[in-house]
């Protein structure tokens, strides 16, 4: 078929365009309304390198690659593709080493006629001269077979199904036919193209796979430029598109696309706002098409009412077809004679007159739409909501969706003023079921369950039922990470219509796009507190969640374990110089000295309010360090809490932070320096600035920080000092050794000495360090009321002493950490005898020691019986499961 005649043959195409089914792709083609689909290679990423499919065919066809299957979803535009294609070539674009091109719809071969080579490309649709054929059959490599809905071919056509045939010139069934050219026995060299949904059929085909993706965001911009002559209604159009629907997974497809614009101009032709979801755009588009019959009011009802009948089985059929033996007893063969309806929703495989016919939808998306209306109109299809459920259960995408948006009033009233009003009790009784499942769903912890019911709170667009359903025992603070864009949309309506929410929890969020991060500004905004540790974020990711912070209410951001990097936190600063965040958590999130400049910016904004910042195990170094003591010396920075723990801080940057912390504008309360190599000379540093008038520090951490007894007399000197407003002190895993813990008790003797809580565990202490501090609990002055001692091996004869002070009534200690200090059941005597004495003792941790059976019954009747003990851990003792039951009726022991 020469180039000219296959032109004319496709332009000639008179077919008729439908909402449902699409445009007809000639159309798309010849109105120069063509924008090409993503196209990605099986085997390697194309899709940056073409524009259309004749240049992926251009690229990847070689003696090796004879097939190429165009796979795509329905609606994609892969025959859109074809006549594309076949068109660019017939002008010349590509493809030019073929002399010639055939095409052929597989759903149109008639499977009972048989055929053979040549019989088939003289059916081509126009004559074709001997020549020709002869050069075809002489030349098959310059000879090119294009096959679209393979999908739809229902007759097999792997080789192990048929005998091959070579002979162009003998008549065979159809599939043998196909199977002989694909499998390369007949006319061996030519060329494939073949276009077919994902199916079992893609097996047999050997060759190169090209998966269609339909739309992106810039190709669906640049399809509304196309289609709506009006650039700024385009860009009207585009955008309400993009806020509303894109987020769907069908949202790239381009037959979709066209019929939202179809839509769109229909409601703005009419001066009508543009609908806002999913259910809006189905109901205006079968509203189209029913208004199109000009039925009266009860004729167009009986017809939607058996489309529900049809689609009710087609849902549940699983190859999603009715057979024409079953379209009487559906009350349908008066439909057939429709062909406008039928054009419009239904496909029809094969003649219209024979038994064999099979009709089925064209759009999955009003199938269930039809279902979901015929359920409303009346009981025909199911008594009520359950019983649709259930039925339909596992065989349906969009119901749900559907029932849910259409219980607003205002999205079912285009179908109303054609059909009449749904019937009440149906919509009443799905209102009920809708309520009662939700609020039973959102008071459990199912994250998939908790977003299915926000995908149908949103498709309802009722701001009284989400209030009706998000009940104040809803547990909508658990996690929510993992959510795609549809979820993200859902998620944020629900937030918007509450008014606020406590934390928005993302943790893990390893798939949140920068359109999904977008989508949930409002939300995050409306947020006292979000959190998105553990998860994956791009630079447009974070530039949304900052302009979120500056609009919004929030005051706590959890960024843990983000891999941030220095990069997407210098964004993110551009929110946190304007916003309400008093705290910011960004431990383990990659970041180095180079973010601390940005940072200490943010902090000294004006309006600035971070109080609270946790930049726990980066890699800031002295370098970071300084640069953020220059914030702490600035007036406007409001900075209280401080940490630093394992941020690769040495003693070279603590001369600068005691200088910042005592320079009279510092407000830093909390300190936490744990698993920095600090040393005495940092520690040294520090006790200057405690004893300084203007240093505001009350908790400070030095754990890990390799200091010795050394450190101690400097440390003794500050606690004793008049100017001191220390009351929380962890020097735990240090060397500091009975010497240097000794030197700290002395401090704390001194009467007015603020500390009163300290932390020495794991620190080389023995059985003098603890006699001291027992004398020390009964003195009087100690102000002490947590200590912990823990990871000391002192034993029973250690902690004598202890148990003395804990039962005097000078001692205020309130919570006492004695964690693996090899104690056993000879102490089992003294410890009772002082927590029965005791009248401050309130929480005691006896963990990881080697308490027995025989010590457990005096114990747990003690602890029965304090009106002052709140909590004894005696996790990882020597206890036998004989005496689990004694300890459970206790309900303040853990172990």
């Amino acid at each position: 078929m020469d180039k000219e005649a296959l032109l004319d043959d496709l332009m000639s195409n008179k077919g008729t365009s439908s909402l449902l089914s699409g445009q007809l792709a000639i159309k798309v083609v010849i109105d120069n309304q063509y924008i090409p689909p993503l196209i990605t290679g099986a085997e390697e990423d194309i899709r940056a390198s073409f524009t259309s499919l004749g240049h992926v065919v251009d690229s990847v066809l070689s003696d090796q690659i004879k097939t190429i299957a165009l796979v795509g979803s329905a609606g994609s535009g892969k025959t859109t593709a074809l006549e594309k294609f076949i068109v660019d070539w017939a002008k010349g674009d590509h493809c030019q080493k073929f002399s010639h091109v055939f095409l052929y719809d597989l759903k149109d071969l008639s499977c009972d006629s048989q055929y053979s080579l040549k019989t088939l490309i003289q059916q081509n649709r126009h004559p074709f001269d001997p020549e020709s054929m002869a050069l075809v059959l002489q030349r098959p490599e310059n000879v090119m077979f294009v096959f679209d809905t393979l999908d739809l071919y229902k007759h097999p056509l792997d080789r192990s199904e048929h005998t091959l045939c070579s002979d162009p010139s003998m008549p065979i069934t159809i599939s043998t036919l196909l199977a002989s050219l694909l499998h390369g026995s007949l006319l061996k060299g030519a060329t494939f193209l073949v276009a077919t949904r994902p199916t079992d059929s893609l097996k047999f085909l050997e060759g190169f796979k090209l998966e269609l993706l339909g739309f992106s965001k810039p190709q669906r911009e640049a399809y509304f430029g196309k289609f709506f002559p009006d650039p700024h209604v385009a860009n009207i159009a585009w955008q309400n598109m993009e806020r509303t629907l894109s987020f769907y997974d069908f949202g790239s497809s381009p037959r979709f696309c066209w019929t939202v614009c179809s839509v769109y101009k229909n409601q703005l032709d009419a001066g009508e706002r543009m609908p806002e979801t999913i259910t809006e755009i189905c109901v205006n588009a079968m509203a189209q098409i029913v208004a199109s019959l000009a039925l009266d009011e009860v004729r167009a009802r009986e017809v939607v009412l058996a489309l529900g009948r049809l689609a009710a089985h087609c849902c549940i059929n699983p190859q999603s077809t009715c057979c024409k033996h079953r379209i009487a007893t559906l009350g349908l063969k008066q439909l057939l004679n429709a062909p406008l309806l039928v054009h419009s929703l239904l496909r029809v495989d094969g003649n219209m007159e024979s038994d064999q016919c099979i009709l089925s939808f064209h759009s999955q998306l009003m199938q269930e739409l039809l279902l979901a209306v015929s359920f409303f109109l009346d009981k025909t299809i199911a008594k009520d909501a359950t019983e649709l459920l259930n039925t339909h259960e596992g065989h349906v995408r969009y119901l749900h969706l559907y029932l849910a948006g259409l219980l607003n009033p205002s999205q079912r009233r285009p179908l109303e003023s054609l059909l009449g009003a749904f019937n009440d009790e149906q919509l009443m009784d799905f209102k009920c079921w809708l309520e009662t499942s939700s609020q039973k769903t959102v008071e459990g912890y199912h994250k998939e369950k908790h977003l299915t019911v926000f995908r149908l709170l949103h498709q309802s667009q009722n701001n009284v039922l989400v209030k009706e359903v998000i009940t104040p025992s809803a547990r909508i603070g658990i996690s929510y990470g993992g959510l795609g864009l549809v979820d993200c949309v859902a998620l944020n309506y629900v937030v918007k219509c509450l008014g606020g929410m406590e934390c928005l929890n993302l943790y893990l969020a390893n798939n949140l796009t920068e359109e999904g991060t977008d989508a949930l500004i409002p939300a995050m905004g409306l947020s006292q507190k979000i959190t998105l540790s553990n998860s994956s974020l791009s630079a447009a990711s974070v530039a949304h969640i900052a302009k979120a912070l500056r609009e919004g209410i929030t005051k706590e951001l959890d960024l843990s374990h983000t891999q941030l990097g220095d990069a997407n936190l210098k964004v993110l600063c551009s929110g946190l110089r304007a916003c309400k965040l008093h705290t910011l958590n960004i431990l383990a999130s990659g970041l180095t000295e180079a973010c601390c400049g940005d940072l200490s910016l943010a902090l000294t904004s004006s309006t600035s309010q971070l109080s609270v910042l946790d930049l726990m195990f980066n890699k800031l170094g002295d370098q970071g360090l300084v640069q953020l003591c220059q914030a702490l010396e600035n007036p406007f920075c409001k900075l209280q809490e401080l940490k630093l723990r394992s941020c690769q801080v040495t003693a070279q940057s603590m001369e600068a932070l005691s200088t910042a912390l005592c320079c009279g504008q510092s407000q830093l309360r909390i300190l936490d320096l744990t698993g920095n190599t600090i040393g005495d000379v940092g520690a040294e540093h520090l006790s200057q600035a405690l004893q300084h008038p203007h240093c505001n520090l009350q908790r400070l951490t030095l754990s890990a920080t390799e200091l010795t007894g050394r450190c101690c007399q400097r440390l003794a000197q500050a606690l004793r000092s008049d100017h001191c407003s220390l009351v929380e002190l962890d020097l735990s895993v240090n060397e500091l050794g009975p010497e240097g813990a000794l030197q700290l008790c002395k401090a704390l003797r001194k009467p007015g000495c603020p500390l009163e809580k300290l932390s020495l565990t794991r620190c080389e202490l023995t059985q003098v360090v603890f006699t001291e501090f027992g004398l020390l609990l009964t003195s009087g002055g100690s102000q002490l009321k947590s200590l912990s001692l823990a990871l000391n091996d002192v034993g029973d004869e250690g902690m004598k002493s202890l148990w003395k002070a804990i039962a005097d009534p000078c001692c205020l200690l309130e919570e006492l950490s004695i964690e693996m200090t090899q104690l056993t059941d000879v102490c089992a005597g003294d410890l009772c005898a002082s927590l029965r004495a005791s009248r401050s003792l309130k929480s005691l941790d006896l963990s990881n020691n080697k308490l027995s059976d025989a010590s457990i019954t005096a114990l747990v009747q003690v602890v029965q019986d304090s009106p002052f003990l709140q909590e004894v851990n005696l996790k990882y003792n020597d206890f036998s499961e004989d005496v689990f039951e004694i300890m459970d009726e206790c309900g303040k022991i853990n172990y």
